[in-house]
């Protein structure tokens, strides 16, 4: 089926090859995105936009600051990055800091943490960034904070299950509502790459330990239909992996192990790829010069002969085994 592109299509696709850094090509791409006509013939183009934007989303969030360090940025690390906010008092240090031991302050006084502190999380065999925030109110958000929300993978709204969550929810809500953050709770793949506002989000209710049932399922059923909740507790360790399990669902990420030929595989440090990723795209995290050299691949997986030969644009999927032939 014919591609059938736009006038519109067109005119953004020059304003991409017109572009000379990297926030117009950005913009440029999300209108291309935005405007592609949606039907079978655009599947494949779709679906390279939807990587090209989120591969330049990643280079412009590793990107250093252009007028001197800034405090607010951190950097992404592991397979992705999780940002925690909340009100004061509300257990993210201790949440972060027993997840991760990463040196965050945890105290019964409310402002400890200044600014964001990450850390790394192990879970299966990744590693996910877990950072702890200043708190927020309903009168202030630590400037800078938004930058740190917006370029992070998933944003965590954490309250205290034993002490008004109800109003701690919507404050929070309300705060993100206003600065025009549009929360899913749905993996990364499945939101609109033209709508930059939009943005991968679970509620985090902590202290579940001290919380009556009701309370979580009340918080639960309320809060249904606009963000998925789970109840964790940081100083027990209650929901602690589901916690980390469902954020690795939500990246839209996958695991592929390599293996050299007559060797067994490596099955302890997976490559972390994009859900849409190809041979191809393995051959190039390994080596940017690799695609150019691989004659062809073979594939372990489930369900299909151990070591098939397969073409570099063949799709790879969560926790698949390739051995690439020069």
């Amino acid at each position: 089926m014919p591609a059938n592109l736009t006038p519109d299509y067109d005119r953004a696709d020059a304003k991409y090859r017109a572009a000379t850094d990297d926030e117009a090509r950005l913009l440029a791409l999300r209108e291309m995105f935005s405007v592609i006509p949606k039907h079978k013939g655009t599947e494949k183009l779709q679906a390279d936009l939807k990587q090209r934007i989120s591969l330049l989303r990643k280079t412009i969030a590793r990107a250093p600051a252009k007028s001197g360090p800034d405090p607010f940025y951190i950097p992404r690390s592991g397979a992705g990055q999780v940002v925690f906010v909340g009100p004061p008092n509300v257990g993210k240090s201790l949440l972060v800091g027993r997840t991760t031991h990463a040196p965050v302050k945890v105290a019964d006084y409310p402002f400890t943490t200044a600014l964001p502190v990450p850390g790394m999380a192990h879970w299966e065999d990744i590693q996910l960034e877990l950072v702890d925030t200043p708190p927020v109110t309903a009168d202030h958000i630590p400037p800078g904070l938004m930058g740190t929300i917006r370029s992070s993978d998933i944003l965590a709204l954490v309250v205290d299950a034993s002490t008004d969550p109800l109003e701690q929810t919507d404050l929070l809500l309300t705060l993100m509502a206003q600065r025009e953050l549009i929360l899913h709770s749905v993996p990364r793949a499945q939101l609109d790459p033209s709508t930059p506002h939009e943005h991968t989000a679970i509620l985090v209710a902590n202290k579940a330990d001290l919380a009556p049932a009701e309370a979580i399922d009340t918080l639960r059923d309320l809060y249904a239909d606009k963000i998925e909740l789970l109840a964790v507790s940081a100083e027990t360790g209650t929901g602690i992996d589901r916690m980390l399990a469902r954020c690795w669902q939500l990246l839209s990420s996958i695991r592929v192990y390599t293996k050299e030929p007559g060797q067994p595989p490596d099955m302890k440090k997976p490559f972390v790829l994009e859900s849409t990723s190809t041979v191809d795209d393995l051959a190039r995290e390994i080596h940017r010069e690799l695609p150019d050299k691989m004659r062809f691949a073979k594939l372990w997986r489930d369900g299909i002969p151990p070591g098939q030969q397969v073409h570099r644009t063949e799709s790879l999927r969560d926790k698949d085994v390739v051995e690439i032939h020069e």
